[in-house]
């Protein structure tokens, strides 16, 4: 699902585009809630709704995102900031989901607890190798001859901090970031293409630390 421009429309279009990605948001949030990469309050979302000037929809902090309503959203700028009139908080970091959408072209970015992805970033903490292996192809890359590596960034409370650290290491055909001890951002074209990549993503990463587990921490 794609979510039109909200420049220059009118507020009764600008509050019903904000009603439809509210409630695409909380259908996702509840989806990896229930998979439980959202635990508690944790994780956040996010979809673009223009890209001049750059206007996202982000879920907002602090509530339980197996819960959320069409309401539970705030249209932020490329700061991550709440534009004039919103009446919640977006979440803390959607100053990064920001900086994804407008270096990355996303039109969604999903932000998740899993627990692989932050255990392969305690193995590679210079980014999590993956060769080899057919659900490549459902994160966007060859199952064979093509290496990918998945960037990883120390974890930090300033979002502009991690967007640099983003910046740095970004290349357009790996569509994730793990922040350390964090979690894992993933994006796509919308939010059904982010969650296939995703899933498959976390497939790919649960096999790798599983697997190196099991060999008690030889190269594999």
């Amino acid at each position: 699902m794609s979510f039109p421009g909200v420049r220059g429309s009118s507020p009764e279009q600008c509050h019903g585009v904000l009603d439809l990605a509210g409630r695409a948001l909380a259908a996702e949030s509840a989806r990896y809630e229930a998979m439980g990469w959202m635990r508690g309050t944790s994780g956040n979302l996010s979809v673009t709704l223009s890209r001049d000037p750059l206007r996202l929809a982000v879920t907002a902090s602090g509530l339980d995102k197996g819960a959320l309503t069409a309401g539970d959203v705030v249209e932020v700028d490329a700061d991550g900031q709440a534009v004039p009139g919103q009446v919640k908080a977006p979440s803390a970091e959607a100053g990064l989901h920001a900086r994804i959408a407008g270096a990355a072209g996303a039109g969604a970015v999903v932000h998740v607890h899993a627990m692989a992805p932050v255990l392969a970033a305690e193995f590679w903490p210079d980014g999590v190798e993956l060769r080899d292996l057919e659900m490549l192809k459902g994160f966007g890359r060859r199952a064979h001859d093509d290496v990918v590596t998945v960037p990883v960034v120390p974890n930090d409370q300033d979002m502009r901090v991690l967007g640099d650290a983003f910046e740095a290491g970004f290349r357009a055909d790996t569509p994730a970031l793990i922040v350390a001890r964090h979690g894992i951002y993933v994006w796509g074209d919308d939010l059904a293409h982010a969650r296939q990549r995703l899933e498959c993503l976390e497939w790919l990463l649960r096999f790798r630390t599983r697997l190196y587990r099991a060999f008690e921490g030889s190269p594999q």
